[in-house]
């Protein structure tokens, strides 16, 4: 397994942690650094996987207003809040590789989240996942 999988691995560990722990801090720089340090000594993430995991996790944190508005637009007739906490964590973590970092094929943001889905997900996530992030894709190849 490569280093950028498990590093979309540990942000997903990380920001579904995050989701349901409540936490204020967040978006407190050294904060979050110090908790994301201490969740990669705890689940023991490779040090070659950190940087571009914490990476991910500051960028779905920092524009995670934007990112679920996409989820709310592209997943028809989801509420955000009924989307499962794994499956809403990784559709975070797709969207930003797919609209944030230029250096992330599309499809291979996609495929990637497929992937990481069919090992932490359920057995309807992969598709899921697919659907939204195509649906996402296809709206961002249409807008521009």
């Amino acid at each position: 397994m490569g280093t950028r999988r498990k590093a979309r691995e540990a942000a997903l560990q990380f920001l579904f942690q995050d989701d349901f722990g409540g936490t204020t801090e967040s978006m407190a720089g050294d904060a979050l650094d110090d908790r994301f340090t201490r969740f990669c000594t705890f689940y023991q993430v490779s040090r070659k996987s950190r940087s571009y995991a914490l990476e991910l996790v500051r960028g779905v944190l920092t524009h995670k207003q934007d990112i679920d508005s996409i989820i709310r637009q592209s997943a028809t007739n989801w509420r955000l809040e009924r989307i499962a906490g794994t499956d809403r964590n990784l559709l975070r973590v797709g969207i930003f590789e797919l609209i944030y970092q230029a250096d992330v094929p599309p499809q291979v943001a996609i495929n990637e989240a497929v992937e990481i889905a069919k090992r932490f997900g359920s057995d309807d996530s992969p598709s899921f996942i697919n659907g939204v992030l195509d649906a996402v894709q296809q709206g961002r190849l249409t807008a521009e």
